[in-house]
């Protein structure tokens, strides 16, 4: 798989290098103290859980960030369904690098990998209807581009990144228009006017009249928010060719085959971003070499046996 041009955009690296700095304050005092320099290992990234993974390559770079020496091995690619026990990758090399570096690689393995198993149940529900589930702008402040890439990973889709992509009219841009006098199809038509032709106009509409006038301003995209089954199915039906339909509000694992079947083109879901859970996975160390042991004054197994988990 080739990897995803998300992972070289530069604020992406500072977004590491801010968590690193955040994660270590002025330093890791207790890795410090104990750890000697010279000491070597090797750990494992563990799934103790179903899901899919997402992130593996912004752990290998939070360790590379530390330590250019580290070796990283991904034994399981993003966007692979994992399982309990799975070794999702290797890291070896300087063992202060690696304790210091795995809290915050697993803040954005488990993290990423969360969005990523949601998305992929949210997909699963309506995998054989023509419908696309997508994300929305409810994302963690810095962790856009990234979580975005994990809606990918999980099978679903991404609307707008920023503000800039497109031209979305929702509800309070149509109360403050309203409250001058401007109704939906003018506020519609007058930004389909002023909009270049490359970018969508889409429109909120919560009724079957909004509908209306969304269809005869000529609207690209009209999204149905908080519509139930019954009105957008209606709805879609009053869409002329070539005008998309978008789901929203509300949506859950447990509604979201019955919206999907009303014939709609997107189901857009905030809670992909906003609510999924971290998937759970631990970074185990492994047994040294003799050496390694003959550098650690007592018990060398305690420290190669540890669990770094959630």
């Amino acid at each position: 798989m080739k990897q995803d041009p998300v992972h070289n955009d530069e604020s992406v690296n500072c977004l590491i290098e801010l968590a690193l700095k955040e994660d270590i304050g002025t330093g890791d005092i207790t890795t410090e103290i104990l750890i000697p320099p010279d000491l070597e290992t090797s750990a494992v990234f563990l799934s103790k859980t179903d899901g899919i993974v997402a992130g593996i390559d912004i752990a290998k770079k939070v360790f590379l960030k530390l330590d250019p020496q580290i070796k990283f091995t991904v034994n399981i690619k993003d966007g692979a369904v994992i399982k309990p026990g799975d070794n999702i990758a290797t890291v070896r090399g300087k063992a202060r690098a690696i304790l210091t570096g795995e809290r915050v690689a697993l803040n954005f393995l488990q993290r990423l990998s969360g969005t990523a198993t949601l998305t992929g149940q949210f997909v699963a529900r309506v995998r054989d209807l023509p419908v696309r589930i997508i994300d929305t702008r409810k994302t963690t402040p810095g962790f856009r581009l990234l979580e975005k890439y994990a809606v990918r990973m999980g099978g679903g889709h991404n609307h707008r990144l920023n503000l800039g992509d497109g031209v979305l009219i929702k509800d309070n841009h149509l109360a403050l228009l309203r409250a001058k006098g401007v109704s939906l199809k003018e506020a519609v038509t007058g930004a389909r006017r002023k909009t270049p032709k490359e970018l969508k106009v889409e429109v909120e509409t919560t009724n079957l009249d909004e509908v209306r006038e969304a269809v005869a301003a000529g609207a690209d995209i009209i999204m149905f928010d908080n519509m139930s089954p019954e009105m957008m199915r209606q709805a879609v039906k009053l869409l002329k060719p070539g005008i998309k339909s978008e789901a929203s509000g509300g949506v859950n694992l447990r509604n979201v085959r019955a919206i999907a079947e009303t014939g709609v083109n997107f189901i857009s879901i905030g809670a992909l971003t906003h609510s999924a859970k971290a998937l759970d996975i631990s970074l185990e160390l492994q047994s040294q070499n003799q050496s390694a042991r003959r550098a650690l004054t007592k018990k060398p197994s305690s420290v190669s046996s540890m669990i770094i988990s959630v």
